[in-house]
C-alpha cells in the first residue's frame, strides 16, 4: 500500500471534515477564477487597440460617454451634430472615410440598440484585418436592415422578417414604420453582435426623427457661429421645398409613414466615425493628421474628435485595474484562510491519530514515511479543492454570461481562459506543503512506546 492510498484512506475516515475543508478551498479558488475571467472579459471587451477608426467625432462633452455610446451602445448620446457638419467632413481632404451614425431607438422585442448608418460602415474592418460578413445582403434600400448574430439568435429572427422600433426614451411608443431584415452579420465578438443596423435614410424618414425647422436652424446657427439669416440662406433650396409641401407636418408631431426625403436641415447624426487618409510612403502621417484635426476642433466648433483608445485606457487603468487588484488580493486572502482551515483540520486530527501513527511505526514505517503521508493528505485536499474551484469558477461564468450580456449589452465569451489560471495548481501545491508541514512534523515526532501503551 503506497503513501497516496494510505492518505486517501485517512481522508475517507474523516470524510465530512475533509469535504468541508476542500469545499472552503474550492470556493476561494472559484472566486479567484471568476475575478480573473471577469477582468479578462472586460479587458478584451474594452480593448480598442485594433478598432477600424482613428477618431470618433461627436458633440463636446465627456470623451468616455462618447466612446461608450458610439462603440458600445451602453450610454445615452451626449447631443447630436448637424447633418451639414457630416457633409463638410466628407469633403475634408485629409479624411479618407467619414461614416455617420444615428442612435437612440431600440427594437420593440429584446430592447436591442438601433443604429442608423450607411453601407460604408461595413466596408471598414471592425478590427484590424477582420471584415464584416453577412448571410445575404447589405441594407441599401430605405427600409432595409441587417442585424447582429446575437439579435438573430435571441429574437429568433431571420432574413425576410420585419420589425418595429421603440422611440428613444419612450417605451410605450412604437413607431409604425417597419424595417425588413436583408442580412444577418456573422459573429464578431463585439457590440455589433447585439446591434440592429438600419439604412440611414430610413432612420430619418421615421416620423418624429426629423428635427423641427426652427429648432434645426437655431442649432446650426449656434454650432457654426452663424446668424439665422445665414443658415436660412445656406438651406434656401430645402426651405423652399418644405414650403411647397406645407401640407405635410415636418415638426415631428405627425407619426404617419412618409416616404419623401428628409431635408438635410432637419437631419442630425449622433457621431461620425473618421478614418484619416493614409500615405504608404509615410505610415505615421494618418496619426499626425488625426492629432492635428482633434486639436483644431478644440478651438473651433462645438464638437470633439476623440481617439477611442485613450479614454478606455484611462478607464481600465484608473478604475478597472484598481478594482481587479483589490478583488485578487481579497480572493488570495480567502484562499489563505482556506489553507489555514486545512491546517487546523489536519492538526486537530493528530491527537486522535497518534495511536494509529504509532502502530504504523511499529509495523516498520519510518519517520519520513509518516511525515510524507500527512503531507500527501494536505496536498490531496488542496488539489481537490483547487480543481473543484476551477470548475466552479468557469461554471459560474458560463451561467452568468447570458444574464450579464442581456443586462449590459456587452458580448461575453463564456469559454474565455486567463493565463494566470495556470499558476493556481502550483500555488495550491505550495500552500499544501506549507500548511501540512507542522502537522507532518507532529506525526514525525510521535513517540511510539508512549502511544502504544496509552
Amino acid at each position: 500500500m503506497n503513501l497516496f492510498t494510505i492518505a486517501l484512506k485517512s481522508i475517507r475516515q474523516r470524510l465530512l471534515a475533509s469535504s468541508l475543508t476542500a469545499l472552503s478551498v474550492a470556493l476561494g479558488v472559484a472566486l479567484m477564477i471568476a475575478v480573473l475571467i471577469a477582468n479578462t472579459v472586460v479587458s478584451k471587451t474594452f480593448d480598442l487597440q485594433q478598432i477600424g477608426y482613428d477618431l470618433i467625432v461627436g458633440p463636446k462633452g465627456s470623451e468616455l460617454d462618447l466612446v461608450l455610446n458610439t462603440v458600445y451602445r451602453i450610454a445615452p448620446p451626449i447631443e447630436n451634430l448637424p447633418y451639414r457638419y457630416y457633409e463638410e467632413l466628407k469633403e475634408n481632404k485629409h479624411i479618407g472615410v467619414a461614416v455617420p451614425i444615428a442612435l437612440g431607438d431600440s427594437t420593440e422585442h429584446g430592447n436591442f440598440p438601433i443604429l442608423g448608418t450607411t453601407v460604408e460602415y461595413f466596408a471598414v474592418d471592425y478590427a484590424e484585418g477582420k471584415k464584416f460578413r453577412t448571410s445575404a445582403e447589405w441594407p441599401n434600400g430605405k427600409w432595409e436592415s441587417v442585424i447582429g448574430s446575437s439579435v438573430a439568435r435571441e429574437n429568433n429572427w431571420t432574413v425576410g422578417d420585419e420589425f418595429q422600433m421603440v422611440h428613444a426614451g419612450q417605451d410605450d411608443h412604437v413607431h409604425d414604420e417597419k424595417f425588413k431584415i436583408v442580412g444577418i452579420l456573422e459573429a464578431t465578438g463585439t457590440p455589433n453582435d447585439r446591434t440592429v443596423f438600419v439604412n440611414l435614410n430610413g432612420f430619418y424618414a421615421i416620423a418624429g426623427h426629423e428635427k423641427p425647422i426652427q429648432e434645426a436652424i437655431d442649432r446650426e446657427a449656434e454650432f457654426f457661429g452663424e446668424t439665422e439669416a445665414e443658415v436660412r440662406a445656406y438651406h434656401a433650396a430645402d426651405l423652399k421645398e418644405m414650403e411647397a409641401h406645407a401640407g405635410h407636418d415636418h415638426s415631428g408631431h405627425d407619426h404617419a409613414h412618409h416616404d419623401h426625403a428628409t431635408p438635410d436641415l432637419q437631419k442630425e447624426v449622433t457621431a461620425i466615425l473618421v478614418r484619416m487618409k493614409e500615405d504608404p510612403r509615410n505610415p505615421t502621417l494618418a496619426q499626425s493628421r488625426a492629432i492635428e484635426f482633434s486639436a483644431d476642433l478644440r478651438e473651433g466648433f462645438k464638437a470633439q474628435a476623440v481617439n477611442p483608445i485613450r479614454p478606455m485606457q484611462r478607464l481600465m487603468t484608473n478604475l478597472v485595474g484598481n478594482i481587479r487588484l483589490i478583488l485578487i488580493n481579497l480572493t488570495a486572502f480567502i484562499i489563505l484562510v482556506s489553507g489555514v482551515s486545512i491546517f487546523v483540520s489536519i492538526y486537530n486530527s493528530m491527537s486522535e491519530r497518534k495511536r494509529e501513527i504509532a502502530i504504523m511505526r511499529a509495523l516498520g514505517a519510518d519517520r519520513m514515511a509518516v511525515f510524507s503521508i500527512i503531507l500527501t493528505e494536505s496536498i490531496i485536499l488542496c488539489l481537490a479543492g483547487g480543481i473543484l474551484g476551477i470548475l466552479l469558477g468557469h461554471g459560474l461564468i458560463m451561467f452568468a454570461s447570458p444574464i450579464l450580456e442581456a443586462r449590459t449589452g456587452l458580448v461575453i465569451d463564456p469559454y474565455v481562459f486567463d493565463p494566470m489560471e495556470l499558476t493556481i495548481i502550483p500555488v495550491m501545491i505550495g500552500l499544501a506543503a506549507l500548511v501540512g508541514f507542522i502537522p507532518g512534523l507532529t506525526a514525525y515526532r510521535t513517540d511510539v512506546a508512549e502511544n502504544l501503551s496509552s
